[in-house]
């Protein structure tokens, strides 16, 4: 008898999801902007984060900045596990299936153990020759190296903070991963001084003080994560022991492998990009990794759109919903170019400015300007591209996002960047960037109309 009562409890639980019912607009606002707000933050705490290095030195800026890519890869195998978390937790809600729903929980964790531990052994062995390959100045190894192998030790707390937030974005429940978020980041950015200067008795640790703010960001992240999971999210039944079963493994990285991919491809065009600069002068590297940092200002409000776009159109996936799904992408890609726009206008009106948080030096200016300037026309199409790769995602079609990535970033990015880079100009380079971005619009709408007639016109 308790058996059927607490199937009749889950099932109400299910049935009450406010993404079948609530109306679009206001449930897309709703989910994404307490996301938005904690992805601002972070991108916040990453900006600061960089500030604090570069009153070290240039050096310790530019090492950080080579850093980047692994760093990436990191945030690349935990979100694609997530995101495909999140796809196949959403679509179970809307199908009331809490078999599924519990399943996609215990797997994910599964997963994101196994890829800690891949990442460890990536930070005990292979951290000193990534960086021997990409530079001969001591200054630069020295502060990278230690920069990034306390954030590879430690790297449990990144795994673990988005995937129990992850949890709370599938179920409708942003506010609380927000809360989440902020802690993680609020936390990094108070450290970061304290930790890098040696205040408030504490000794100067200098780059390796940044990283420690960072990985301690993370794990308060992770811990008050798990709290809010278990104290508030009776959607799903979290359990620590678990046994790894095929199918939901094979379900959550059929979505999250393309996913990994899509960003693990980002971190090798990083790495291309940066050699490629390096062979002009260190100071266009720090300056190309200045830009990653600032463009996270953007970027990262629309990956928090994305959070309250994909469990919407997954949820209502489930359930068939064909209108919902269609007014969430409509609104999803207006939103999205809305932000890029405005990221465009700041970058071509105040680079100098912006370049000035950094303590950038005259020549640092003379890169920078021009390259914000270049770079930021990718921002013209930019918005439209990542919420077409998120409805891919959400459709458990990730792969299409792979594929967009690869084509610009691989196929087209890097071997334009090296071409234009025999010019000798490295203002020449950044062009790269746009002309990329165009060929990744021609792609998403391919794609996007191949998935609207294959998947979603089927269910009217």
């Amino acid at each position: 008898m308790s058996n059927q009562t607490n199937r009749i409890k889950e099932e109400k639980e299910l049935e009450e999801n406010k993404m079948g019912v609530m109306p679009v607009n206001r449930l897309l606002i709703s989910m994404a902007l307490p996301m938005m707000i904690s992805m601002l933050v972070q991108a916040l705490y990453n900006v600061v984060d960089s500030i604090y290095v570069s009153r070290i030195s240039e050096a310790a800026l530019t090492g950080v900045s080579l850093a980047f890519p692994l760093q990436t890869l990191i945030i690349a195998a935990g979100t694609g596990i997530a995101t495909g978390l999140n796809a196949m937790l959403s679509k179970a809600l809307g199908e009331k299936n809490q078999k599924d729903v519990n399943s996609s929980a215990s797997n994910a964790m599964f997963l994101m153990v196994v890829v800690y531990g891949i990442f460890l052994l990536v930070g005990l062995f292979a951290v000193k020759p990534f960086f021997h390959g990409q530079t001969s100045d001591a200054e630069i190894f020295q502060a990278g190296s230690t920069y990034l192998s306390i954030c590879m030790y430690f790297s449990f707390g990144i795994f673990g903070q988005l995937l129990f937030e992850r949890f709370l974005i599938s179920t409708g429940k942003t506010m609380l991963s927000m809360l989440a978020q902020l802690t993680g980041a609020i936390t990094n950015i108070v450290l970061d001084p304290i930790l890098i200067f040696g205040y408030l008795g504490l000794p100067k640790m200098g780059i390796a003080g940044a990283a420690a703010a960072t990985v301690i960001g993370q794990l308060a992240g992770f811990g008050v994560a798990i709290f809010l999971n278990l104290h508030y999210n009776k959607e799903i039944h979290i359990r620590f022991r678990f046994k790894p079963e095929g199918y939901a493994i094979k379900r959550i990285l059929a979505v999250g492998i393309p996913s990994m991919l899509m960003q693990a491809v980002g971190s090798v065009m990083n790495v291309g990009m940066n050699m490629i600069l390096m062979g002009f002068t260190s100071t266009a590297t720090a300056v190309f990794g200045i830009y990653f940092k600032l463009q996270s200002f953007f970027f990262m409000p629309v990956f928090g759109l994305n959070s309250g776009v994909v469990p919407i159109i997954a949820y209502n996936f489930g359930a068939r919903k064909k209108d919902r799904m269609m007014k969430t992408i409509r609104l999803g890609i207006t939103y999205a170019v809305g932000i890029m726009l405005i990221g465009f206008a700041v970058f071509q009106i105040a680079p100098g400015l912006l370049l000035a948080m950094f303590d950038a030096s005259e020549n640092m200016l003379s890169i920078g300007i021009p390259a914000l300037r270049i770079l930021s026309l990718s921002y013209l199409f930019a918005g439209f591209c990542i919420m077409c790769s998120t409805v891919f995602q959400a459709l458990g079609n990730g792969v299409y996002s792979m594929l967009v990535s690869f084509a610009r970033q691989m196929i087209v990015l890097l071997p334009v960047a090296y071409l234009l880079s025999l010019t000798g100009s490295v203002n020449t380079v950044w062009f790269a960037f746009p002309i990329a971005e165009i060929v990744s619009v021609l792609l998403s709408t391919f794609f996007l109309l191949k998935i609207y007639k294959k998947v979603i016109k089927p269910l009217a």
